[in-house]
Parts: structure tokens; sequence; C-alpha cells
């Protein structure tokens, strides 16, 4: 059973995480290991649980962009086309990521769902947002892409799959690249993440229900309480909400750097402490 003092650490974690350029799946990893909670084979609703969670990330983006939301199912009716060339560019982005994550979704799971993987990507992808933090931006609106764009996003997306690189760092940094104003490759970013992450909850959860059923044993929410997995999702919506209207500001002054420069810094920490015994792997 988890916790509700957990279920609202992990939540809190998650929310605030997940739209910023720093891996929520790899804080969470890290924080589980800090927390002494199983994962993996002795904590395999643990590990579902870590996705799922995203879903309250979602419905913070569904609150906070409902009007997106809304062009983009009018254009998909056929009464707003922009809404409509919108949709389609999301659609083409989130293909790639699909694609790779079901061919090799398990496997990156069972290889790299650890602290050193997570450390390893934490890194790099500080160093990444660091170089990436001295170039400039043309200014393109999310408006203004070309599909060729969106594509491009999409493929940069692929790197998350690696827990620690982070989603919103490989979009939001690969649109920079491609030449979208921070603010905006910020919010293609989240409107990216609501299928991204919304398929990769219903997927992860359906398979954890198939598979207890199957074995006979407990699902997610007989073994760690329903009480405790909703209010985490609860803490989830709430603090994503904050953390994404903070983040659009934040990108226009300051860039990408300052992400880098915390990444490299929760990376070295993280080694020390497991080099040190104070963490078990």
């Amino acid at each position: 059973m988890l916790g509700w003092w957990q279920a609202v650490v992990l939540g809190l974690v998650e929310g605030v995480t997940e739209y910023l350029p720093v891996s929520s799946t790899g804080h969470l990893i890290l924080t589980t290991s800090l927390l002494g909670l199983p994962r993996g084979a002795d904590g395999d609703a643990l590990d579902t649980f870590l996705i799922v969670i995203q879903g309250g990330a979602i419905l913070a983006v569904l609150a906070l962009y409902w009007p997106r939301v809304v062009s983009m199912v009018r254009g998909l009716v056929g009464r707003d086309p922009h809404g409509l060339r919108l949709a389609c560019h999301v659609a083409l982005a989130f293909a790639p990521a699909a694609v790779v994550g079901l061919l090799a979704g398990k496997h990156v799971k069972a290889l790299l769902f650890g602290d050193w993987p997570v450390i390893a990507a934490l890194a790099a992808g500080g160093l990444w947002m660091l170089w990436l933090g001295r170039r400039g931006s043309t200014g393109m609106r999310v408006d203004d892409m070309a599909w060729r764009t969106a594509l491009g996003v999409g493929c940069f997306q692929v790197l998350a799959l690696w827990p620690g690189t982070s989603r919103s760092m490989a979009t939001i940094g690969g649109g920079m690249l491609l030449g979208l104003e921070a603010s905006a490759a910020a919010e293609f970013s989240f409107l990216l993440g609501l299928p991204t992450l919304g398929a990769a909850c219903l997927h992860e959860l359906h398979g954890n229900l198939r598979d207890t059923a199957a074995a006979g044993r407990p699902s997610m929410f007989a073994e760690l309480g329903t009480g405790p997995v909703l209010l985490g999702m609860a803490v989830a919506t709430v603090s994503a909400m904050l953390a994404v209207r903070w983040l659009v500001g934040w990108l226009t002054r300051h860039g990408l750097a300052p992400f880098g420069w915390y990444r490299l810094a929760v990376a070295a920490v993280f080694a020390v402490l497991l080099l040190a015994g104070v963490v078990t792997p």
C-alpha cells in the first residue's frame, strides 16, 4: 500500500517536473529510491503508477489550453482550418515516438528504468541545454510551423524514451533548434504531450490490468490503494498547472541554460549519494 504522504510527494514531483525540461520520469525514479520504494520485479505496480500519474499533467494542459484543444476538435470536424492544421501537426509529431515506443518500449523499460541510466541522461541533457542556450531563435510561432518542423520535433521526442532525457527538454529544445520561439516551442510541447502522455498512460494501465488479471495478482489500484493513486494524480494536476504557467514566462526571460545547470547538479548529487551508499539503486 502506498502511503498518502508518499502519493503527495510523487504527485508533486510529477506535476512540477513533467513540463519542465528536467525529466519527470527521471526525478520520479530517483525519488522512489530516496523513499525506499520497490521497483522492477517487486514493484510492478509502482512502475505502472509512475507512468499513469502523468494523467494529472494531461488534465493540467487540457485546462490551461482549452481554447487550443477546442480549436483542434473543431478543425477535425471541418469547422476551423487553423485548428485542423494544428491537429495535423500534433498528430505528425506524435507518430515517431508512438512507433518506436510500441516497438522498443519493453526493452527501454527493462534496460533504462534505473538510477545510473537516469543520471547519465540528466547529465548529457544538461550539457546539450547549455549549448542550446547560446543559440538564438528565429521567433517562429506555433501557427507559422511547417509540417517538416512538426515532424522534426516529433523525432526529437523519440529521445525522451530514455528516462532522464525529458520529453519537454527534447521537444522544447528541438523546437527551438528548428526555429521556434521559446514560448512557441513550449506551447507545442504541451499540446504534443496530450496524445503522447495519454497513449502512454492508457497503454501502461491497460497492460497492468490485463497482466494482473491473467496472473491472478492484485492490480495497481489494489496493491497501492485507489485513494493514494487518485490523490497523487490530483496533486500532479494542480502542481503541473502552476509549473506550466511559470515556465512560459521563465523561458522568455532566461532561456534553457539554468535548467541545464540544474540537471548537471542533480546528476552529480545523486551520483555521489549512490556511490556513498546513501541511496540504494
